[in-house]
Parts: structure tokens; C-alpha cells; sequence
């Protein structure tokens, strides 16, 4: 699922994830990126939970999202990940969503932060998970 440091994960459009007009509703296509930065780093090995047990979380700090083209019901998608900027305590991802042919859909750029759980501060990554990150991007 990864091809020259871009990782695609599979998305299939559900009755639940369109609006009235029977396309997307844009707020969906967060979750798909969610969906696909989760997926990315289970394949790193790094299991969110884990972390959340030691009270390291990410959490998205800035999101630029660009819808191109409409997905409609039952479509099949795919999500692309790429890190673009490694930071100590956070990391810019440029993601798309593109359908079954490889039209563009839409493109985001989403920061996320590490944070101390508990405190709800930025903290630097733990080395581990730094580690990982370097190695998968």
C-alpha cells in the first residue's frame, strides 16, 4: 500500500457519508483522511492507543482542504498520505482522495501536533515514534 513514501488506503463511499444531493458532505472527507494517517501509522507499527496509555496523543492543528470533483454513494476511493515536514513535536501531511480512475477529488494538507494528553501541551515526539515517521516518510 505504500509506493515511493506515498501510502493508499481504501475507502468505500457509504449511504451515511453523502448529503441530501447524494454526494459527499465535505466534513466526510476529514474522516477519510483520519482514516488514512491511522492506517499509515499502524503500518509503521505505532498503535495510537498505545501511546494515548502514556498519555502521547496527536492531534490535527491545521487542516487546508481542497475539494476538486464530487465522490457520490458507493464509490470506491483511495487516500494518499505523504509527509512533507518533520518537526520535533509535530508533522505536515499533503493527503488526496482520488477515485477508482485517479481523478483528483480533493487534496488537503493537515498539520498535526504532538501533545502531553494530560496536559494538552506540545511536547516533542517520542524518539520511537520519530524514528518510525523518518523511516516511513
Amino acid at each position: 500500500m505504500t509506493k515511493h513514501g506515498t501510502f493508499c488506503w481504501p475507502i468505500r463511499v457509504y449511504y451515511e457519508d453523502t448529503d441530501a444531493g447524494g454526494i459527499v458532505y465535505y466534513a466526510n472527507y476529514l474522516k477519510f483522511l483520519e482514516r488514512a494517517r491511522t492506517e499509515w501509522l499502524r503500518s509503521l507499527g505505532i498503535e495510537q492507543d498505545t501511546w494515548l496509555a502514556q498519555q502521547v496523543a496527536f492531534v490535527v492543528r491545521h487542516v487546508d482542504l481542497d475539494l476538486q470533483a464530487p465522490a457520490r454513494f458507493n464509490d470506491e476511493l483511495s487516500v494518499t498520505v505523504v509527509v512533507t515536514k518533520l518537526g520535533r513535536a509535530s508533522v505536515v501531511f499533503q493527503q488526496q482522495v482520488l477515485d477508482k480512475h485517479g481523478k483528483l477529488l480533493c487534496q488537503a494538507q493537515v498539520k498535526a501536533a504532538c501533545v502531553d494528553n494530560k496536559a494538552m501541551r506540545a511536547v516533542a515526539m517520542p524518539a520511537e515514534i520519530l524514528g518510525e515517521l523518518r523511516r516511513g516518510s
